[in-house]
């Protein structure tokens, strides 16, 4: 049964992948790889929550955060076309979970995450508007529903791990002089690739 879901999922993400080719390659030329993306991070969320209505929810999030991580790792932007619809999106999906679970407070819980996220994120944007785009603050509003829904814990990891990375990386490359003390990279790829490690590991 496992494998049929993750089939389903690698399918979902290769169709969804080919679906937003055309809008990535309009920021950039790198969009050729994120249907095979797209497949194997829905394959993956598809597999690790096998037989529960919110893998739809988290699906959708993963299409899109493949879609923005692709743009934003290329040109430094998180375009609102996608960041914004996820929002009704992941919402709607969370509440057909919420009513069709009984988990009514985990709903409730995903929508004060997303807040409290968005809030954190646009308070460092403020202090430190060079380290942190608004994009990234948006951003932060619908991986913060998600990871909440998982739990508190799950939203403060995931958090944590989007700066552990982005330090982790920043260093290596600051080694390998590929950037500058000056330099600073986009931090879109990294929020979501902390959110996707910390949702696996829940």
């Amino acid at each position: 049964m496992t494998v049929l879901w993750a089939v389903g999922g690698a399918v979902g993400g290769l169709a969804s992948g080919v679906a937003l080719r055309e809008l990535v390659n309009r920021f950039t030329r790198t969009g050729i790889a994120l249907p095979l993306v797209s497949a194997a991070v829905l394959a993956v969320l598809a597999t690790k929550f096998a037989g529960s209505v919110e893998v739809l929810a988290f699906a959708c999030l993963g299409a899109v955060g493949v879609a923005l991580a692709f743009i934003d790792t290329a040109v430094r932007r998180l375009p609102d076309v996608l960041t914004l619809p996820a929002y009704p999106a992941v919402l709607i999906l969370l509440t057909v979970a919420a009513l069709t679970g009984g988990t009514i407070g985990a709903l409730g819980r995903a929508v004060l995450g997303g807040l409290t996220l968005a809030f954190v994120y646009r308070v460092l944007e403020f202090v430190n508007p060079a380290g942190m785009g608004y994009g990234d603050v948006k951003l932060s509003g619908v991986v913060g529903m998600a990871l909440a829904w998982l739990g508190w814990p799950v939203l403060l990891l995931g958090a944590a791990l989007a700066f552990v990375l982005s330090a982790v990386v920043s260093l290596v490359l600051l080694l390998l002089r590929k950037v500058t003390l000056k330099s600073s990279l986009p931090f879109g790829p990294f929020m979501l690739l902390g959110a996707f490690a910390a949702v696996l590991l829940s």
